[in-house]
């Protein structure tokens, strides 16, 4: 079978229909009948028309992945497992692990091949109770859905390269100027927004390759004796890849902690999953897009750590904390060089983080309008004016807006980071869950992808530890508060019901009516 092409825009051309026609009396249940669950099966093209490529699309998953991170986490994953060598076999189980998260948003997203990512995978499987999916991802999406700590990391690193006094007012004021840019280019400049985002992805990619090649040129090339290359003192070496591992199993929690970081670094694989209505081939993209990214992340993750553990020892690499990336370009370069270069180039990933993010989270506020979970939904739900879900970004822009604004301090963004994560694997576990159902309920659906099942009961183990682990402290007694958080509770009174229509600018919508009893 084909890859299910489109040959159709389900999402009608932007032409005015007359008012009560017969003609328009059709398309709209034209319209209801592929607005319906059951047809989430079928690809729909968005309004804009399907305008990004492999490139592209490659480039919304691989920068959602590496972000600013990449210059901090290996320094502390190091001083948790104690060696080089049990550091890089945590990054690669990672890898496998992260692999068996992105087969299930493969196989969802080949089966049904439409932008909203975890919104239309939820409403598709559990259509009982009625609303309550379509009610979780609107809050979720909505209320968590942004991108405030990329956006303060990119300004704080961009004030300390020139030499800026990194003041809150001036740290929060340039947070919300990228912010607003960002939200700007991609809701009156479309092409354009995905352009610059590319070019910062590229650049992102092209910069770890640089420090890779770096770390070997140190190794192979450079003569050795001098004290920041003797390999006496480095920890890369044959009798010190192992030295200080910590195997023991009172090491486990601390082994378990260093895991989950580098978990994390893996995520945002189904990035693409939420803009599928605008994809070159979705199926067929989706297919390749996603294990070429992880590949590229592995791969990435794992020669960057060969090249700090090259370039600083060991003993610095434990100390270092979140400033492994300033050691390494310091002995490699010198401290001038260093002090403005690598505050750049974190200010430059996050910038290209906060861009793909953007993009994705706008198409998912947009279905969440369409599906009329948002006020005036009519007005988020429209591509118009600029052609771009201008309103989506709108709903994208003012919680991130506030959480830069308002909280006093940093403490308050790593709270709601955890927050936002520990939410997503309710989710996560939801979907897991959901596929097994599938799996079950409708072995007859055509699966493009088929996720491999025990990969599946993995993830599920881990959604199920992931949401365990805030119940067990530590010793010190002192657990992570930022998981105790209420749960999304108010899901409306009365009874609904929905109707179909579809806006001036050709989108289809789903209005929410209260029924009389």
């Amino acid at each position: 079978m084909s890859d299910l092409e489109q040959t159709e825009p389900l999402l009608s051309p932007p032409t005015a229909l007359p008012y009560g026609s017969e003609r328009q009396q059709d398309h709209l249940r034209y319209v209801q009948s592929i607005r319906s669950v059951d047809n989430d099966v079928l690809p729909e093209t968005a309004t804009v028309g399907r305008t990004i490529g492999w490139g592209s699309a490659y480039i919304l998953v691989i920068s959602r992945v590496i972000g600013s991170g990449i210059f901090a986490m290996p320094g502390t994953i190091a001083k948790s497992v104690g060696s080089p060598g049990l550091a890089l076999i945590l990054w690669i189980v990672g890898a496998f692990v992260a692999w068996c998260g992105l087969a299930i948003t493969l196989e969802y997203g080949c089966m049904l091949p439409r932008s909203g990512g975890e919104k239309v995978y939820l409403e598709y499987t559990f259509r009982r109770p009625r609303f309550l999916a379509s009610t979780l991802i609107a809050v979720q999406a909505v209320l968590l859905g942004f991108t405030a700590s990329n956006c303060i990391v990119f300004a704080k690193y961009t004030l300390f390269a020139l030499k800026f006094e990194p003041t809150d007012a001036a740290t929060k004021g340039l947070a919300v100027g990228l912010l607003t840019a960002i939200t700007i280019v991609h809701g009156c400049f479309y092409k354009s927004g995905i352009w610059i985002q590319n070019i910062l992805g590229w650049a992102k990619v092209i910069l770890i390759i640089f420090m890779i090649g770096t770390g070997f040129f140190v190794i192979v090339l450079r003569p050795q004796g001098k004290p920041s290359t003797d390999k006496n003192h480095l920890g890369l070496t044959a009798d010190g890849l192992w030295t200080g591992s910590e195997w023991s199993w009172s090491s486990w929690s601390i082994l378990s902690t260093a895991f989950f970081k580098i978990y994390y670094s893996y995520a945002g694989l189904g990035n693409i999953n939420n803009v599928l209505n605008e994809i070159k081939n979705p199926v067929r993209t989706l297919k390749s897009v996603g294990p070429v990214a992880l590949l590229t992340a592995c791969i990435m993750y794992v020669l960057v750590n060969v090249a700090y553990f090259a370039v600083v020892p060991m003993e610095d690499i434990k100390e270092s904390g979140e400033l492994i990336a300033a050691l390494f370009f310091e002995r490699v370069f010198g401290p001038g060089f260093g002090n403005i270069f690598l505050p750049l180039a974190i200010a430059v990933s996050a910038a290209g983080n906060v861009m793909v993010v953007t993009f994705s989270l706008a198409r998912v506020n947009q279905e969440v309008a369409r599906q009329g979970f948002l006020p005036y939904a009519s007005l988020l739900a429209s591509s118009r004016p600029f052609n771009a879900p201008l309103g989506g970004l709108i709903v994208h822009y003012v919680p991130s807006l506030l959480v830069i604004v308002l909280p006093p301090s940093s403490d308050v963004y790593a709270f709601i980071a955890d927050l936002e994560g520990y939410a997503g694997q309710f989710f996560a576990l939801a979907i897991s869950a959901g596929l097994l159902w599938l799996r079950f309920k409708k072995p007859d659906l055509y699966r493009p992808f088929k996720a491999w099942i025990p990969g599946v009961w993995l993830r599920i183990a881990l959604c199920v530890a992931l949401i365990a682990a805030p119940f067990f402290p530590p010793r010190s007694g002192t657990g992570d508060v930022h998981f105790f958080y209420a749960a999304y509770a108010a899901l409306g009174v009365g009874v609904l019901e929905n109707e179909t229509g579809v806006l001036e600018d050709g989108t289809s919508i789903i209005k929410l009516v209260r029924k009389k009893l």
